[in-house]
């Protein structure tokens, strides 16, 4: 996609950089690790201090064991580069809320109730919103069947997830056709 105005000048103002990794172990755990890393352009102060541009304003890390069921089982944060450093990392072990939750099941309301505010960190409660779709991508085809569907005779998960993987669309009828439901527009386009 071009940008919007790809014939006006622009200057470069802050970055953030979000990364998610998750490691399959040898125990049938997983780990996910988490990055948020915000960088200025130019030098700004902080907290009485320069900020040299280029180095992190943010630098924060989430780290989390799941299971199989996508239920955490041990979760931390570590905030490496922060604006207020007598402060900001100051939450303890705030993100051990994390333990019991389940990424599948109402996981980022849950994040907002017990962390939400100054029960936590603004930038590694962010953080949390996407982990579950990051897991979920880790998961996929491996953990989590994406073809035939669960054991209870539910369709695979991701359908009726977003617009292209619409039960009723012409995607799920070409791909995934034993889950397809036919609408009047959908069978017309089928014959």
């Amino acid at each position: 996609m071009p940008p919007v105005h790809p014939s006006i000048t622009r200057r470069p103002l802050h970055r953030r950089a979000l990364d998610v990794q998750v490691f399959a172990r040898e125990d049938g755990l997983f780990d996910v690790e988490a990055s948020l890393i915000d960088t200025k352009s130019q030098d700004v102060p902080l907290a009485g201090k320069p900020r040299k541009a280029g180095e992190p304003i943010h630098e924060m890390q989430l780290h989390l064991t799941v299971d199989s069921t996508l239920t955490v089982t041990a979760a931390s944060s570590d905030t490496l580069w922060m604006p207020y450093p007598d402060a900001c990392a100051d939450h303890g072990d705030a993100y051990a809320r994390l333990v019991g939750l389940n990424l599948l099941k109402g996981f980022r309301q849950a994040v907002a109730d017990r962390l939400g505010g100054t029960a936590g960190c603004t930038h590694l409660t962010e953080l949390c919103q996407i982990l579950p779709t990051a897991v979920i991508q880790a998961m996929a085809g491996s953990v989590i069947d994406t073809r035939e569907g669960d054991a209870d005779g539910n369709p695979p998960f991701q359908l009726d997830r977003c617009h292209a993987l619409r039960r009723d669309g012409a995607t799920v009828a070409k791909f995934y056709p034993r889950w397809h439901l036919a609408t009047p527009e959908t069978a017309q386009t089928a014959s």
